[in-house]
């Protein structure tokens, strides 16, 4: 007999991945360069010749053992020690190799975090909008995700339902700025505000509250700012990261697990991830795979065009009178939807060939999501088809 428990969840299908394959289709019909698709948040900028020419070079000059056998089960060595360099550098951290953990992109590095801080019975706190996935990585560790509803007004905080949130149960908090699906990224006053209501929950309730900071769209970050890295303002802060967006290499799933040198047990969290792996399943990410990023950190593919795609739909949104938040980063923009129901209204954009996502599964109904990750040519015939659709409001 088949698992119950996963048939179940045939039925919950990701609307995002119906909405994208309901646009593959259609476009088989009419073409796909006239479907204006918004649902799916997939790179579109290429991936930088730096990576290819990595990949390449390993692929012809290193010997075969070292690119296509088993790493460690933390993940190569070096690659470790090359990624604490690089994070020491670049935020003024302490972290040694010990302190990595290699994963499958963002979602394994989600996975082995939440297991390494928690057991079943606890709580795990997150703050709407968010990805929906998350409900899936947090519940079936056997803790349980609490979320802290959306402050719609800008996306941010809203501290006195976290305050409340936060209870004798709660073993972490999970935070994605800048965010999956608003575009609002904290501020460092945010995150230092954040992190002093944990300090303080930590002692009113005497264990640890670990921080787990989802940061894949760490490198999109709009009007020449840079994302404010969470670490530096709390100590037990667990960082998720995956190179899919700031190189376009989505498909190679690589990302990892960078453990605050001042957390507690920190020198034996990423040991623990790799006992974490036996039971999961993961088992490394490809050797190739982590020597390519290693020797490209702190390169980044052209991501300036997701902020030109930002503003061209910023501006056009306003103009039409939508009530939309002005993303600080990412290729995702959420606006309100006309007469409240998102549901609706995004089947109506279904008659004009616009593909927009519902945000009810985000935990923001009335909103719906446009990832702009797609070419700004077609960004901007998209807009004459936003218009029509409005003229039916």
């Amino acid at each position: 007999m088949v698992s119950e428990d996963f048939k179940s969840m045939l039925q919950g299908k990701s609307v995002i991945r119906q909405l994208s394959e309901y646009a593959t289709a259609r476009g088989a019909e009419i073409g796909y360069e006239n479907v204006f698709d918004y649902s799916l948040g997939n790179p579109s900028v290429p991936t930088p010749k730096s990576f290819t020419d990595a990949m390449i070079r390993l692929l012809t000059e290193e010997d075969p053992m070292t690119i296509h056998g088993y790493s460690q089960s933390q993940g190569i060595p070096r690659v470790r020690q090359a990624h604490a360099d690089f994070l020491n550098r670049k935020y003024g951290m302490k972290y040694t190799a010990e302190h990595l953990f290699m994963t499958t992109g963002a979602a394994g590095a989600i996975a082995h975090a939440t297991r390494a801080v928690t057991k079943p019975g606890d709580e795990v706190v997150t703050i709407a909008p968010f990805f929906p996935e998350y409900m899936q990585y947090i519940n079936r560790t056997g803790a349980e995700l609490k979320v802290v509803p959306a402050k719609t007004s800008d996306f941010q905080i809203d501290f006195d339902a976290m305050d409340a949130a936060i209870n004798e149960k709660t073993m972490a908090v999970l935070i994605n700025s800048p965010n999956n699906p608003s575009g609002a990224m904290y501020s460092e006053d945010t995150l230092k505000k954040l992190a002093a209501l944990m300090y303080e929950k930590q002692d009113k309730f005497g264990h640890d509250i670990f921080l787990i900071s989802d940061e894949p769209y760490r490198e999109i970050v709009f009007d020449g700012k840079e994302a404010p890295y969470p670490a530096h303002y709390y100590d037990n802060t667990l960082t998720c990261y995956s190179y899919s967006k700031s190189l376009s290499i989505p498909g190679e799933r690589i990302g990892y697990v960078a453990v605050n040198p001042a957390a507690t047990d920190a020198d034996i969290i990423s040991v623990m991830c790799g006992q974490i792996s036996r039971g999961i399943g993961h088992n490394c990410p490809p050797s190739i795979i982590q020597l390519a990023v290693s020797e490209v950190l702190g390169e980044t593919a052209d991501l300036s065009v997701y902020e030109r795609n930002m503003n061209i739909l910023y501006d056009e949104l306003t103009a039409l009178g939508f009530e939309v938040t002005r993303p600080g980063g990412t290729f995702y923009i959420m606006p309100k939807a006309p007469g409240g129901d998102s549901i609706a209204f995004c089947n109506k954009a279904k008659e004009y060939d616009l593909i927009l996502v519902p945000a009810d599964s985000f935990s923001a109904p009335g909103f719906f999501r446009m990832a702009y990750c797609i070419d700004t040519e077609k960004v901007e015939r998209s807009l004459e088809a936003l218009r029509r659709l409005m003229k039916t409001y």
